[in-house]
């Protein structure tokens, strides 16, 4: 191992080779959304297949998860892995020289954002609660949605992450300066992505002083003496979970099933070890921080706010639009959390003026976990986009919750004293601002 292989080790980062479709496929056609998204809006995916006319794309090797309540998920995983081997086999997806890779992403609205994809180490990264590793979540993990993600990635021959993590980066020591540089960079993609969802390019980084300086930066963020005097704590946080919590956390799980069969005397050279990720600089402006909103199924309305009233003391306010509500949600003072609400009959803010967490999403999701116990008719989903939840809140017997943006400026420090924001509480842009499947690593 060299000097700055073990530099990296210390960092928890490792390059990868990273996989690519040939130059003959449409790049269009084959990079997807990630599949956690539109989960209620089967015609999304309906559309996608559409566009990509039965040609190679990562639609193919993924699990869209509106699909998960299909009767034979095995049958779908079974051909995600089939699917695999064969884009291997036949020269679909070739393996790049060891490298790291620059992407800029534009949306058509606001700043383009930059990332850089490499390889974490699952063993610098614990997801439970209270965790101090250098890779931390950064929302309550559902450990129940692992089992579903972990039967595809067992057995896979290849990952595609759509997993953004994060760094502290306020001097910006680490992306910007490549972002600098895209002039002499060399492009390894570019092209626009389906059904409006912008534009991507892809460069690569494989110049040894181009990598130095990655760590060196990487390393002024890790250095103990600079966290501590910043957030009074000695275990260094270097990376926070931004997208793709789950599914970070499933590759972990998966890594800590196979040290337990695994027989070969190189067990920690296996490539499952890592996971392929984007980091991207907090203080990027071209990252936002979305709510991610819920909506419940099939509720009974007047059932569900006697909930709230045995939770907490509250008052209703009726409002005439989304504009309203998320403006009102905005204005956040004191001890008061607003929360907004819509039905098929009204829509307006609830006030809690006595809340059980520190943020509304953590008040009114006890609420709701606390509702869904008394009710096994309702199901809830957690949505991208306010029109999506007012849409989806004001059919049937459904209800919306909206909630306030997380200030990203406080992320890091709410994560380093406070160990995790609620589960689903925060969302780096809305839906088709998402990262897309391009990029992929062998990992048996």
């Amino acid at each position: 191992m060299n000097n700055l292989e073990k530099r990296m080790e210390k960092l928890g980062i490792k390059i990868p080779r990273i996989l690519m479709p040939v130059k003959d496929i449409s790049m269009e056609k084959w990079a997807v959304v990630a599949c956690d998204q539109y989960t209620s809006e089967l015609d999304y995916w309906e559309d996608v297949e559409k566009i990509i006319e039965e040609k190679p794309s990562t639609l193919n090797l993924v699990y869209p998860e509106c699909y998960l309540e299909e009767p034979n998920p095995d049958e779908r995983i079974k051909s995600i892995n089939s699917n695999m081997d064969k884009y291997l086999k036949e020269g679909i997806l070739v393996e790049n020289e060891p490298s790291f890779f620059l992407v800029k992403r534009s949306t058509g609205t606001g700043n383009p954002r930059y990332g850089l994809m490499v390889a974490l180490d699952l063993e610098a990264y614990d997801y439970s609660k209270g965790s101090t590793s250098l890779i931390r979540a950064t929302e309550g993990t559902i450990v129940e949605r692992i089992p579903p993600r972990k039967k595809i990635r067992i057995n896979a021959p290849v990952e595609l992450p759509h997993i953004l993590v994060l760094i502290d980066d306020p001097k910006k020591l680490v992306i910007e300066p490549l972002a600098a540089l895209t002039g002499s960079l060399e492009q390894v993609y570019d092209f626009d992505l389906m059904k409006d969802s912008g534009h991507i390019t892809g460069y690569k980084i494989s110049e040894t002083n181009l990598i130095e300086s990655i760590i060196d930066g990487l390393e002024n963020l890790a250095d103990k003496e600079n966290f501590k005097q910043k957030y009074s704590k000695d275990d260094v946080l270097l990376y926070a979970m931004g997208d793709g919590n789950h599914s970070l956390a499933t590759a972990k799980a998966t890594w800590e099933e196979i040290k337990h069969s695994y027989e070969g005397s190189d067990l920690m050279m296996h490539p499952a070890r890592w996971a392929l990720v984007e980091l991207e600089n907090i203080y990027d402006k071209g990252i936002t921080f979305e709510p991610i909103h819920r909506v419940l199924f099939n509720v009974n309305k007047n059932l569900f706010f006697k909930e709230i009233e045995l939770s907490s003391k509250f008052k209703f306010e009726n409002l005439n639009s989304i504009e309203e509500i998320m403006s009102e949600l905005k204005k956040q003072k004191g001890k008061d959390q607003k929360i907004g609400y819509c039905d098929s009959d009204k829509m307006g803010i609830i006030i809690i003026s006595d809340p059980t967490a520190t943020i509304p999403a953590g008040t009114i999701q006890k609420i709701i976990d606390n509702y869904l116990l008394k009710d096994n008719k309702t199901t809830v989903d957690y949505i991208h986009g306010e029109n999506v939840t007012h849409k989806l809140g004001t059919e049937g017997n459904n209800c919306g919750i909206f909630l306030p943006a997380v200030d990203k400026n406080d992320f890091f420090k709410t994560v380093v004293m406070d160990s995790a924001f609620p589960r689903k509480t925060f969302s780096m842009g809305e839906a088709h601002e998402k990262r897309f499947y391009i990029e992929s690593r062998r990992i048996r």
